[in-house]
């Protein structure tokens, strides 16, 4: 078997660490691998598969050598870093939304759109933790049954922004215990005991831009003549995305049927038992890799309407995992 050389960009940050960990759960081919980050972490140290692991900077000359880089940044770093590692001839797999919407970037759900690999030109883009979850199901659905239109509202983890937003949940329901006052820095509000409708900046036509995300990504990924509507919401859950998703298909369907069909298809589970009290919950997709389908039933207000309710550590399979699964299907169709 062929191994490769290897890049971690930004290896400290909750993504990042989770790249780490994948990659050795999942026995990825690494011939050797950098960790690269900003001239400050120069030389901390790693551990990684039991090795101790110096990072390095960031920079030109970084990317000699490497074949597969993992961006694990913010959009702005990648917008920088991006064309230097190309230069140097490694493949990007980047996090962030520096690329999303570029036309001639892959856009990638490997269960989803892994042909478009294909024309990838040294860069792919990773989508939206909240758009991966979403397609994952609704492809083979789309598949059978044509959808035409798609309303979700998510309800999402504060991993999602990050570690200061995980500190600060953390911080304020020790602040509750203790009966002292509660401080908000990293949201406009108290994120304990409550629900913020709002992820990302507002822009002009009322949405976010987290919701336009799942809009945009959703109609390049799987179908751009679907109508898309999201509504993203913020709760106070450490980790995995919670959607309630609604869509319309053009032929009509069985709901088991649609069980089947899921529960047949890849990197999904089906958990949907309400007499047993059997559904998706975060706490129980946390460090796991599928996407968890339940509440699947009919929308009565529309023909050929379904409901359904889904699941995922948006750490793992919205994130790094999803990333280290293109990286394995660009071995895989021999596209390195």
């Amino acid at each position: 078997m062929s191994t490769y050389n290897i890049a971690i960009v930004g290896p400290m940050g909750a993504v990042g660490q989770e790249v780490a960990k994948i990659l050795i759960e999942r026995n990825f081919p690494i011939q050797s691998i950098k960790l690269l980050g900003t001239s400050a972490n120069k030389g901390r140290k790693i551990n990684f598969n039991d090795k101790i692991i110096y990072t390095k900077e960031a920079r030109e000359g970084a990317f000699e050598g490497v074949d597969i880089a993992f961006f694990c940044v913010e959009a702005e770093i990648s917008k920088i870093l991006a064309p230097i590692a190309i230069s140097e001839g490694a493949v990007i797999i980047d996090n962030s939304s520096a690329w999303r919407t570029e036309p001639d970037i892959p856009l990638i759900v490997p269960e989803v759109n892994s042909e478009s690999l294909k024309n990838h030109k040294g860069l792919i883009a990773n989508p939206n933790c909240s758009t991966i979850q979403m397609l994952v199901p609704l492809k083979p659905i789309h598949d059978k049954y044509k959808i035409k239109r798609i309303v979700v509202s998510t309800y999402q983890a504060v991993s999602g922004t990050g570690k200061n937003a995980i500190d600060e949940l953390n911080t304020q329901a020790k602040a509750y215990v203790n009966e002292k006052e509660i401080a908000n820095f990293v949201y406009p509000y108290q994120i304990l005991f409550n629900a913020i409708p709002h992820i990302d900046s507002f822009i002009e036509n009322g949405y976010t831009k987290e919701e336009m995300k799942m809009v945009n990504e959703a109609n390049k990924i799987l179908d751009k003549n679907i109508k898309v509507n999201a509504t993203t919401v913020r709760i106070p859950v450490f980790r995995g995305h919670s959607e309630s998703i609604n869509i319309e298909t053009e032929l009509a369907f069985e709901i088991e049927d649609i069980k089947k069909l899921l529960k047949s298809s890849k990197g999904i589970a089906v958990i949907d038992d309400p007499k047993e009290y059997l559904y998706p919950m975060p706490l129980y997709a946390t460090d796991t890799d599928d996407v968890y389908v339940g509440r699947i039933r009919k929308d009565f207000t529309v023909d050929n309407g379904l409901n359904m309710w889904v699941v995922a550590d948006n750490l793992r399979k919205g994130a790094a995992l999803n990333a280290v699964q293109i990286a394995e299907t660009l071995i895989e169709l021999k596209l390195l």
